[in-house]
């Protein structure tokens, strides 16, 4: 079992940037990978990063590739999510997740945050 608690959302302009932060409680935190998702008004949750349990691999959404960037300290229990030259269609709630499958398969995140609003202005 993981409690998973996010924080550092905001509004920013676009071209900005804002750091996201998950803090997790768990056993052992480097037994997940972690991964971080977000809903647009109106749209399903679509997964946006994910990162391997000891942070070798990496994944990114095409639509945020090159702009955002997933990273964890397992020493703090905490995964983030950085992320630049901001646009208006990344406003979104955005939530932290962990699996235990060490594939990260999508379908299989069980555990998950709270949310926090991400507003990009134009």
């Amino acid at each position: 079992q993981v409690q998973l608690v996010e924080s550092g959302g905001g509004l920013v302009q676009a071209g900005g940037s804002l750091r996201l932060s998950c803090a997790a409680s768990g056993r052992t935190f480097s037994s997940y990978t972690m991964a971080w998702f977000r809903r647009a008004p109106g749209k399903e949750r679509e997964f946006v990063a994910g990162i391997s349990r000891y942070g070798g691999r990496t994944n990114y959404a095409d639509s945020v590739k090159g702009r955002f960037t997933i990273s964890r300290d397992n020493a703090k229990n905490t995964v983030y999510l950085q992320m630049n030259s901001l646009k208006p269609e990344d406003t979104a709630v955005y939530y932290c997740a962990a699996s235990p499958d060490p594939l990260g398969i999508v379908s299989n995140y069980n555990y998950w945050g709270q949310g926090t609003q991400v507003t990009v202005s134009s």
